[in-house]
């Protein structure tokens, strides 16, 4: 069964996958509600001005360590028959995977601001990530072959 991981040595699919991310987090962000929301969409449209184009480069430099993070619980969703339920049924455990990622990033950051952002974003990133995890399993569904 093939993985995230492997489908990213693809630089044609790593530059779907990338696209179709970009996408996907712009859209998972503009439909924050509430003060948490209110929050997230600030904190984004900051990072988005500072850097035009950030997004899509955060994914390319995050993928090499996300994929891995991610592989495990694809490879068991897809055993299980229902990747969508599986991701929604073990939600913590693979956000708590992801976010593992993006925190020994930001301990390593440079930018002060961009830490800031992050730092301040850090506490209500987990539901918002557990809540993006069926549109990501749908993401990574539609890219990585079944085979």
């Amino acid at each position: 069964m093939s993985t995230l991981t492997e489908t990213l040595q693809d630089e044609r699919r790593k530059d779907a996958v990338i696209r179709d991310g970009a996408q996907m987090i712009d859209e998972e962000v503009a439909r924050r509600s509430g003060l948490s929301g209110m929050a997230l969409r600030t904190g984004y449209k900051t990072v988005k001005k500072l850097k035009p184009g950030m997004i899509e480069a955060a994914l390319r430099s995050l993928l090499p360590e996300f994929a891995p993070a991610v592989d495990p619980h694809f490879l068991k969703a897809r055993e299980s028959g229902n990747v969508d339920a599986y991701f929604r049924s073990n939600a913590g455990p693979i956000a708590d995977a992801l976010l593992g990622v993006t925190d020994a990033r930001a301990e390593r950051a440079q930018n002060r601001v961009m830490k800031k952002v992050y730092t301040s974003l850090r506490g209500q990133a987990k539901g918002h990530v557990m809540e993006s995890l069926p549109r990501l399993a749908e993401l990574i569904e539609r890219h990585v072959p079944a085979n």
